[in-house]
């Protein structure tokens, strides 16, 4: 079969059928052969595409004219949906989006899994399709009006799109957002540019403890202290009954990673406290937890289920980070063991263990692999490893270190 040879040109207009879509979300067509990704279009949809751009044998393309609409269309119900690159299926049905979920875990765990997929349980979905998100980090911006402003990215890009408030995130932000904006403009303290390294302000960043209903404010900022740091205090304090802390982060390098490593509390105790699992787990911006804790629960309790664990095991947390995980687990057990390469986040489970009255939990600071070998010379042979790894997936080697009954991967 010879290579597609791309005749498609830029500004032509082309009529098309939506027939999948992306890992990104957006929607794909053929048209003379060639794949062309249309962003906002709907599997179904019937389409006039605007080409804007072409590569060897795909293009890319947006919405000219909706000709005959999918039946999985939906009016979005947010205003800038179609320009930050928050939502990819804010235009398609909740159904619909679960199911191009699920096959797109099928098709990954068939074609590079070899996985009979026929034994993939449906897929549960949320059970709060909004106000879900316990976390946001919005970049600081100065808006059109010469504002300043807080928003998301625009989807491949830094351009950030203002908004005041998300469907998606706890309506206890949007309170937020309104109180920080009328302190930093009233203050005038300057966003931080990145082109220049020059400004303060860099990010706002939220965390809600829904169980518990506290909220925690973070000023992500190109340097050591804010002007005004007590009015800002003072404004949130007043307008928000549920706050519980307010942290200044200082990150002054030149990169993309949002938050620094120095933190310090202007207000509280520099942390937030929720229940999951009916343990209780200390939040500070530096500890990673679950953006969806209801959706976290059910996922646990899942994991739980299938580890079929007894009182008289060993459990192996690897990438274990606060420890939220195997402490869920860890009164079923004899003994759990946590692995974690964090120095921070390996401090953080230990209290975790403590705060929760967990006395049969260890938590070794190294790497998945090396820990595998400092087990074995203590002569500790897991019964079952829960493995939850970043995304570049676990270490080659790591499989093979562990030998147990079984392993539960999140």
């Amino acid at each position: 079969m010879g290579m597609i040879v791309l005749e498609l040109k830029k500004n032509e207009i082309y009529q098309a059928k939506v027939i999948d879509y992306t890992t990104e979300g957006s929607g794909v067509c053929k048209i003379d052969g060639a794949a062309v990704f249309v962003p906002s279009s709907a599997v179904g949809d019937e389409i006039l595409v605007k080409i804007l751009k072409t590569a060897k044998n795909y293009a890319y393309g947006k919405i000219e004219k909706l000709i005959v609409p999918s039946p999985d269309r939906i009016c979005s119900d947010c205003q800038i949906s179609q320009q930050c690159g928050g939502c990819s299926f804010r235009h398609i049905n909740y159904k619909s989006e679960l199911m191009f979920k699920q096959k797109r875990v099928s098709d990954a765990l068939s074609r590079i899994g070899g996985i009979d997929t026929k034994k993939i349980s449906n897929i549960r979905g949320s059970v709060s399709e909004n106000r879900y998100r316990n976390k946001a980090q919005l970049p600081v911006t100065i808006d059109r009006d010469g504002k300043i402003s807080v928003g998301f990215f625009a989807p491949r890009s830094h351009r950030v799109i203002p908004l005041n408030k998300c469907l998606l995130q706890s309506e206890i932000f949007d309170e937020a957002i309104k109180v920080f904006l009328e302190w930093a403009n009233n203050t005038n303290i300057k966003p931080y540019d990145e082109s220049t390294h020059t400004g303060v302000l860099r990010h706002l960043y939220l965390r809600y403890a829904e169980k518990t209903n506290e909220l925690m404010v973070c000023i992500v900022a190109n340097a050591k202290e804010l002007r005004k740091e007590k009015q800002l205090v003072r404004m949130l304090s007043e307008n928000i009954d549920c706050l519980k802390t307010v942290v200044l982060n200082t990150n002054t390098k030149k990169t993309n990673v949002i938050t620094g490593t120095f933190c310090r509390t202007l207000y509280g105790d520099g942390y937030i406290t929720d229940e999951l699992c009916g343990l209780k787990f200390r939040i500070s911006p530096l500890s990673f937890y679950q953006v969806n804790r209801d959706q976290a629960e059910i996922l646990y309790n899942i994991a739980s289920e299938f580890a079929d664990l007894k009182p008289n095991e060993t459990l192996v947390d690897l990438y274990c980070g606060t420890g939220t995980i195997g402490l869920s687990m860890a009164k079923k057990v004899r003994r759990l063991i946590g692995v974690e390469i964090i120095p921070e986040a390996i401090q953080d489970a230990r209290k975790n263990a403590l705060y929760n009255d967990i006395n049969n939990a260890e938590f070794i600071c190294a790497d998945a692999s090396s820990a595998a070998e400092k087990l074995e010379t203590r002569g500790i042979q897991p019964d079952c490893v829960i493995v939850d790894p970043p995304r570049k997936g676990c270490d080659t080697n790591v499989r093979s270190g562990y030998t147990c009954k079984g392993y539960i991967s999140f």
